[in-house]
């Protein structure tokens, strides 16, 4: 199974701190957060990893390489100076990622979230009803500044709307299907989800455990902080 990290966002809220360093390089207790990510990663047993990048990419090329150093196998995509959306930057690695289903994290979070969870999924094609599903994704608590939810869960079937929403994590697992009517280019993912999941083609799963979004300076230096007391 191959794994992606979105690591192109350019890190607009986190500025003046992302004006010479990309998002996903920003240090928690003497580490860049994307390394965290690695290394989850590869505990969980996925060791084939693609990381897409745009401005200061070469910064995270440079401390990670190939990704020997930590178990892994690391390539890259390079989006240059102009990042696509999420979704498009999918679609641009895909040839990178194989023709199994494959599991992709932001960059830009925080979570304790083993990965051997997704990796363990079933995704027998022979089962009518698992083999209909393009998707699952993993729904957090809200945050404080996404109150209202993403989507809700019925089971395990994501929908759109419900008593109780919640925020999707930016951790989930897609075939690679799901992305076959995306064209090249700028697209963002959340749509697409709320598409397939009205369609009944995405799960999901509530997770309670430590997670938090790193999108804003403010964010990131409680993290730093909850490190100088543990």
């Amino acid at each position: 199974m191959h794994a992606m990290i979105l690591a192109a966002g350019r890190g607009e809220r986190m500025r003046p701190l992302t004006d010479k360093i990309p998002k996903a390089m920003l240090e928690v207790n003497g580490q860049p957060l994307i390394q965290y990510h690695v290394e989850n990663l590869v505990q969980s047993g996925i060791v084939d990893i693609v990381i897409n990048h745009a401005v200061f990419g070469d910064q995270i090329e440079d401390h990670l390489g190939d990704g020997h150093i930590y178990s892994a196998r690391i390539v890259y995509s390079a989006e240059g100076d102009e990042p696509m959306d999420t979704a498009g930057g999918i679609v641009k690695a895909l040839p990178l990622l194989g023709d199994e289903p494959f599991v992709t994290v932001n960059a830009d979070l925080w979570t304790d979230f083993s990965f051997q969870q997704l990796s363990d999924l079933c995704w027998d094609r022979s089962d009518a009803d698992r083999s209909n599903r393009l998707a699952h994704i993993i729904l957090v608590d809200n945050p404080a500044h996404n109150l209202q939810g993403d989507f809700s869960l019925s089971g395990d079937r994501v929908l759109n709307e419900g008593a109780t929403m919640l925020t999707f994590s930016g951790i989930s697992i897609f075939r690679t299907e799901f992305f076959e009517d995306c064209s090249s280019g700028n697209a963002p993912l959340t749509p697409m989800i709320q598409q397939a999941a009205a369609q009944g083609r995405v799960t999901g799963s509530h997770y309670q455990g430590e997670w938090r979004d790193i999108g804003t300076p403010e964010q990131l230096q409680a993290l730093r902080q909850s490190f100088e007391y543990k």
